[in-house]
């Protein structure tokens, strides 16, 4: 996405609190006060988040927040490290890669087995462990106990940098 807003206009529209991590409006515009909270939160399939529109342009207000902090646009993609898309507090953000960003995410609601990376192989009747890193999915052993197969996961995913958030229930 090309970022058209640049920090002076954001900064004359909207006023960031790093502590809180809310966004305010500066100006009066059509049912909006100066000091109203800006942004609408929208739903999305993975989180929920604000999103704010800016001459006819729609932005996520974490990517506004890291431009009036910063003062640059993010490089990639903003992580929200507690998972909560709407927790915008500075301390919160961080500018990760979309496989850093991954190593942070909750258990797909897909999930069938209740433990993310273990699957049940059907052919042998055992539990697969498996862990997918910069797109490349990597076969960890089949057991015949899940909890020994979440284990070898958890070591690996531990060992490669994933958070210990990555994988939690929805």
């Amino acid at each position: 996405m090309k970022n058209e807003l640049t920090y002076e206009r954001a900064n004359e529209l909207l006023r960031y609190d790093p502590e809180s991590g809310k966004l305010y409006w500066q100006i009066r515009r059509r049912r909006i006060r100066v000091g109203d909270e800006a942004g609408a939160m929208q739903r999305e399939p993975t989180n929920t988040y604000r999103l704010i529109t800016i001459d006819g342009l729609m932005y996520k207000s974490h990517r506004i927040a890291w431009l009036l902090h910063y003062g640059v646009w993010p490089d990639e993609h903003i992580d929200h490290i507690d998972g909560n898309g709407l927790n915008n507090r500075i301390e919160n953000l961080r500018d990760v890669t979309k496989q850093e960003n991954a190593k942070n995410s909750r258990m797909k609601r897909s999930n069938s087995s209740g433990v993310t990376g273990v699957c049940l192989h059907k052919p042998s009747g055992k539990w697969r462990a498996r862990i997918r890193v910069g797109g490349k999915q990597t076969h960890l052993g089949l057991f015949t106990d899940i909890d020994e197969a979440a284990s070898v996961y958890r070591k690996t995913a531990d060992a490669l940098g994933f958070t210990a958030r990555h994988g939690e229930t929805v």
